[in-house]
């Protein structure tokens, strides 16, 4: 069976969503899951192996915090290669969008034809 459309588009964006997220500070997996689930519904699971892959492409370093109340926590920070990811994406994404606005008749694009 197929995936559903939304799900799809949401592992499409994920990385960018992510890199986004990393670029307003650094952060660990549990946070930037949980900010994920809220705002698009991304569920925990799919967070810690895109976490592992964006360390392993070189976009994001790890670096432990020691922790008062429990064991350290690994946060991400995001690389120079990760900004510059970042930039593209966020660039690619716009003219995504807009293209497919233009395609589904947004007004934007309507006063163009």
């Amino acid at each position: 069976m197929a995936e559903p459309v939304d799900a799809q588009l949401k592992k499409g964006v994920l990385d960018l969503c992510v890199l986004a997220l990393l670029s307003e500070g650094d952060n660990y997996s549990y946070d930037i899951a949980g900010r994920l689930a809220d705002a698009i519904g991304m569920g925990e699971g799919t967070v810690y192996p895109l976490m592992r892959r964006l360390s392993a492409d070189g976009l994001v370093e790890t670096y432990l915090v020691e922790s008062t109340t429990g064991p350290s926590r690994k946060y991400y920070r995001l690389t120079r290669a990760g900004r510059v990811a970042l930039s593209e994406q966020r660039e690619a994404w716009r003219t995504f969008t807009n293209a497919v606005d233009g395609i589904i008749g947004s007004k934007k694009w309507a006063k163009r034809a």
